[in-house]
């Protein structure tokens, strides 16, 4: 865990970039490679969203038959960096792609890193989601706008928990105080390696809030052992009794996407296998279950799309985390 008072602490930067286990150090090549044995890094731990976003892949290629035997390989750290700084040593590998989305684009922004997603190859635009920023049931801000009073009187004096710094909630986190008018230097905001952790510290009240993806908060949410204030999303989302930020006063919007990328290098047939690879998995009944399960919204796009989606939000995303101090 990572506090932040005054100034962010970036840890995650200095975590060593280590060997990758679970991928051999086999030679690029061949075509049949990635449909024989493709490696899916997930760089967060276990039960976060880019871990989820990986396994759903891997379940629904093996149900499927697109890949023999698909396996996620876990790299947490440093907003997705360090499983970043992985995937640029493996130029060329045609077996191996990296989960991807906005806290990595932030991370690689504040963890000051020499490389960013420009410098992958691109294959598809996953799934979109929203945060929500939420209070232990026990608190007495019922709505946002006792929130934002409240935190408006005495910024230091709540504590806001969330992801990586850089990440998708740590980014959020500097658009609310901006909104607010909040100076980023006064947000008592704490970092911690996953969703689990957030969750833990939000029940035990060790924090006054929480900022999560629905689907990490949504079962306490419900069973009302949290309360949802408000949701990321630009317009209310169907089937959620959750306001938007605007709706609550504030704002703000913001998308967590998530994607999937290859090594640089990858290029010709392998390239294109790979392409193929992803789009016959999100064509399966499984994945589209995945969807659904998981609250993500979907829409078609392909690897040249995405490629410009990620070099408009980098800019956009750099811009944000300026302009929000962080």
């Amino acid at each position: 865990m990572i506090k932040k008072l005054g100034k962010w602490v970036a840890l995650g930067a200095l975590v060593p970039v280590v060997a990758l286990a679970g991928i051999d150090a086999h030679q690029a090549g061949t075509v049949s490679g990635a449909r024989t044995g493709l490696t899916i890094i997930a760089p967060a731990s276990a039960g976060g969203g880019w871990d989820t976003v990986a396994r759903e892949l891997q379940a629904a290629m093996r149900e499927n038959g697109v890949v023999s035997n698909p396996q996620v390989v876990n790299m947490p750290g440093a907003a997705g960096t360090i499983g970043l700084n992985q995937l640029m040593q493996m130029h060329g590998r045609e077996d191996v792609v990296l989960v991807t989305g906005t806290t990595m684009v932030g991370g690689i922004e504040v963890n000051g890193l020499g490389q960013d997603l420009t410098e992958t190859v691109p294959l598809r635009r996953l799934a979109d989601d929203y945060m929500v920023l939420a209070v232990p049931a026990s608190s007495p801000h019922q709505t946002l706008e006792e929130f934002v009073a409240a935190w408006q009187a005495d910024p230091g004096a709540l504590s806001i928990g969330g992801g990586s710094l850089g990440g998708t909630e740590h980014v959020l986190s500097g658009l609310m105080g901006q909104a607010a008018g909040i100076d980023p230097e006064d947000i008592n905001y704490i970092s911690y390696s996953g969703g689990g952790e957030i969750l833990t510290s939000m029940l035990s009240t060790s924090i006054d809030a929480g900022i999560s993806s629905y689907v990490e908060f949504g079962s306490q949410i419900e069973s009302g052992d949290m309360r949802a204030l408000a949701i990321s999303a630009p317009e209310p989302v169907e089937g959620l009794e959750v306001p938007t930020f605007h709706e609550a006063g504030l704002e703000v919007d913001l998308i967590n996407w998530r994607g999937v990328v290859a090594a640089p290098g990858v290029a010709g047939e392998d390239l294109a296998e790979l392409n193929a690879i992803i789009d016959e998995t999100v064509a399966t009944d499984e994945w589209r279950n995945a969807l659904e399960r998981n609250r993500w919204d979907s829409e078609e796009n392909t690897a040249e799309q995405f490629a410009a989606f990620i070099a408009e939000e980098t800019t956009r995303i750099r811009s944000v985390i300026e302009e929000a101090g962080l």
